[in-house]
């Protein structure tokens, strides 16, 4: 290694994931963005190398960022003309940053806190997010003048007894530092999702403190919200999720249409893999039979809960974190051949064709195109998927917010 790489090495393992976070959306926006924390990058840059590269020396790209091959050696580079700007908050994996690029847009700032993954984001858009967006050090990254804000925020309860259904009451619940963020940043236009049951949580109060601090508290016409269903946008996935789309009231949009269903064919074949599954995915015979005894126990309750077997022509449950997001969604593949299991389980492995699906099928469930690396080990990567976002759903929405969006861009 000669000594600018040994330089660089010195100065990268001193960097916390607080300043690569910096590093890497610096690598990508300094050209186009105004920083917050330009300075500070630029000194460590410093410290790498003062040596003249003349092929990079041409470049726009500082020649020191081009010793982090890391950062643009990615499968979804942003576009070279954006039409628009856009933040991604509970980014997780990026779903939202994926439907948003391909419709033309350029991601100025994520933050995610999980670090598993921050790995996955890293290594597909050649940037590490920055952390705990609930620190005000970490809203102190955000830049200005971006257009649309996106966030998939967790649900959490409200205390709202006896109050005023107002900004402060959301205080300690993350929908308030998205709406902390929209007040101090004033976007364009915001995209938020959630899931299905906000909609009744709390007896609607929550639904009802949060479009009223939308509307009334920070003014941006918001459409009543939406549950979108992920299986009508070409995903074999009954995945239903509640949109929130807003628009700032000085831009004069006052109406807004949520998408009309594209492609409602897809199931499950489309989706499978197309060689054989190794062994690993299959059922023990034992958890087979815990399954189905499981199964008949409730049904004898009269209860529903309990396995389900998607057929190749059918289409999937919601993919979900746990257990049961998998033994929801068991698939019959007889195209094992191998049947020696390669990890360790109870019994042997079942002989019918069960199996779980494969987190790269998870992937295709949310939209994922083939190109999106998983880097993780399968217990991250089933968590990561059944976290997401619907790409397709976000993208055909996103797609209405940009139709009247982008004359005001």
């Amino acid at each position: 290694m000669d000594s600018k790489g040994t330089k660089l090495q010195e100065v990268l393992s001193k960097l916390d994931g607080f300043q690569m976070a910096k590093l890497s959306h610096y690598a990508h926006l300094h050209n186009s963005v105004k920083l917050p924390y330009a300075s500070e990058v630029e000194e460590i840059l410093e410290n790498t190398s003062s040596r003249k590269d003349n092929r990079v020396a041409e470049s726009t790209v500082p020649q020191q960022l081009y010793m982090f091959k890391d950062f643009f050696d990615i499968p979804f580079p942003e576009p070279d003309q954006p039409k628009f700007t856009f933040i991604d908050l509970f980014a997780g994996i990026g779903g939202f940053r994926i439907a948003m690029q391909n419709l033309g847009g350029r991601c100025v700032f994520s933050s995610e806190w999980d670090e598993q993954a921050k790995k996955t984001y890293f290594a597909n858009f050649g940037e590490v997010p920055f952390g705990d967006i609930t620190k005000e050090e970490t809203k102190a990254c955000i830049p200005d003048g971006f257009d649309v804000l996106c966030a998939g925020f967790p649900c959490q309860a409200f205390s709202l007894a006896g109050k005023r259904l107002g900004f402060e009451e959301t205080r300690g619940t993350l929908f308030f530092d998205v709406a902390e963020i929209i007040k101090r940043k004033r976007p364009k236009a915001f995209f938020l999702e959630n899931v299905k049951g906000l909609m009744i949580h709390d007896k609607g109060r929550t639904l009802k403190t949060i479009l009223s601090v939308l509307r009334n508290e920070l003014n941006y016409f918001v459409p009543e919200p939406q549950i979108v269903n992920a299986m009508n946008f070409g995903v074999p996935q009954h995945r239903e999720r509640i949109y929130f789309i807003g628009f700032r009231k000085d831009l004069n949009i006052t109406e807004f249409s949520y998408p009309l269903p594209t492609d409602t064919t897809k199931r499950f074949i489309d989706i499978r893999e197309e060689n054989e599954v190794p062994s690993k995915y299959y059922l023990s015979t034992t958890y087979q039979n815990t399954l189905i005894a499981h199964k008949k126990r409730h049904e004898s309750k009269g209860h529903g809960f309990g396995y389900e077997i998607i057929p190749d022509d059918g289409v999937a449950n919601a993919i979900v974190v746990g257990g049961m997001g998998r033994e929801r969604n068991i698939v019959i593949d007889n195209r094992l051949t191998d049947y020696t299991p390669t990890t360790r389980i109870k019994g042997e492995i079942n002989k019918d064709g069960w199996r779980k699906m494969t987190p790269r099928e998870w992937a295709r469930l949310q939209g994922f195109p083939d190109e999106f690396l998983i880097t993780v080990a399968d217990a991250s990567a089933y968590k990561q998927f059944g976290n997401s976002v619907a790409v397709p759903a976000i993208q055909a929405t996103g797609k209405q917010l940009l139709q009247r969006l982008i004359k005001n861009v």
